[in-house]
């Protein structure tokens, strides 16, 4: 009599039920697209690759082969009736096969990731073809270039902080450099699908991470552009401002609770003006027509991201050096310095001083302001990088705006507060 193996009854369940459900998920969208492999052949194949991965190494391997002969079959079926291979049906029947037997291994995140890219790219065809023949060779070089900044350059260079007193972390300057790259990169990308309606995205998103670079890289975006990519980078710059406010809120409420109490008061005045600014932009272009065709320049410039990382490099060894050399009452300054770099950083570093007790609550509400103040303040000489002055002086003139939102709004919480 043959061994009986018992497996549990909700775990196995549960298994096939993840790959019976991606399977149909990629079988309905083959289905649509009117393909000979559809809803059930996807679901069989999913099953199938589910059952090898619950039963050994060895049935998974048939499995797989058994797909592969299907696809073998499918291919000399439309090759015969003269339409052509089904090269992307057999590709996303193999990768079905693949996710159903790490479904059956117990894995269950990575194989809905995988078959929930497969569908979309099959799902985006079009699109996704059309964007690329609209591709020129110098946005294909920016593509490898960034892709060599990451992939090669970063994994090479030390860990750690190196050179005399531990100044210089060559890590964190180049990660800079990746950050106006692949801003820069996206914020093109945008543009070019969405026209200027893409710098909403790439300003707010943008300013999550870095509202400077992301300023900088509008700025310079608007320098040749027609007057509706002005209107565009105007309101990216507005909402990169309104980002950096709400991240550093979230650090300080995460990281500092106390800290927070004192800033709101500032803090809620500057959202509030971002927010009056918008609505003010958005009432002065309904005047004015847009035209989506605009020309647009290289994805990024990489000496321009070099600069920007040797000047983070620069501010970081001279803000350790003032810290170092000053101590405690160079808080505020290193603070306000730390702002024109990465207000985030400048933050978290303030609210950590809090959560430590090294610092009052005050104190570090003082400092997260300063921060939040210079990352608004750096964005005025960026700005000029636009070679515009007409959104030159408006984005000044908002710049002011909202910085003097948040002392008035800091003073009157003080004078509150003592009263």
């Amino acid at each position: 009599m043959l061994p009986s193996v018992e497996w549990p009854y909700v775990e196995t369940l549960l298994r096939l039920s993840l790959g019976l459900s991606l399977g149909l998920l990629i079988g309905l969208e083959r289905e649509r697209s009117a393909k000979e492999a559809g809803l059930r052949t996807f679901a069989f194949i999913a099953v199938m690759g589910t059952l090898g991965g619950l039963m050994g190494d060895a049935f998974a391997l048939v499995s797989l082969g058994l797909t592969a002969l299907l696809t073998v079959y499918l291919n000399v079926r439309t090759l015969m009736e003269r339409e052509g291979a089904e090269l992307t049906t057999s590709a996303a029947m193999l990768l079905t096969c693949l996710a159903g037997i790490l479904c059956g291994l117990g894995h269950r995140l990575t194989p809905a990731a995988i078959i929930v890219s497969t569908t979309a790219l099959l799902a985006w065809k079009r699109p996704l073809s059309g964007f690329t023949r609209g591709l020129t060779e110098a946005e294909v070089r920016s593509a490898i270039v960034l892709a060599i900044l990451a992939i090669v350059i970063y994994p090479a260079l030390p860990e750690g902080s190196v050179g005399p007193m531990s100044l210089i972390e060559p890590r964190a300057a180049w990660i800079t450099v990746l950050l106006i790259a692949g801003i820069g990169f996206i914020n093109y990308i945008l543009w070019k699908l969405y026209g200027s309606r893409g710098a909403d995205i790439a300003g707010f998103l943008g300013g999550l991470v870095n509202s400077s670079v992301t300023v900088s890289e509008l700025a310079s975006r608007a320098a040749s552009a027609r007057p509706e990519m002005v209107h565009g980078a105007y309101r990216g710059v507005i909402l990169a401002t309104a980002a950096m406010l709400t991240r550093n809120i979230v650090l300080l409420g995460i990281l500092a609770p106390s800290a927070l109490f004192y800033c709101l008061g500032a803090f809620a005045p500057m959202l509030l003006c971002c927010l009056l600014l918008l609505r003010l932009n958005r009432r002065f272009e309904l005047s004015r027509s847009e035209d989506p065709s605009a020309a647009l320049e290289l994805p990024f410039s990489l000496t321009v991201a070099l600069k920007y990382g040797l000047l983070f490099l620069l501010l970081t060894v001279v803000s350790s050096l003032t810290l170092n050399l000053l101590g405690e009452a160079a808080f505020y300054a290193v603070s306000f310095v730390g702002g024109l770099l990465s207000s985030a950083s400048a933050v978290a570093s303030a609210a950590a001083l809090v959560a430590q007790q090294t610092i009052d609550p005050w104190q570090g509400a003082i400092g997260a302001l300063l921060a939040s103040l210079a990352s608004v303040v750096i964005n005025v000489p960026f700005m000029m990088r636009a070679r515009n002055p007409q959104l030159t002086r408006r984005l000044a003139i908002a710049m002011t705006a909202i910085t003097a939102c948040g002392i008035a709004g800091m003073l009157a919480w003080a004078l509150a507060g003592r009263a």
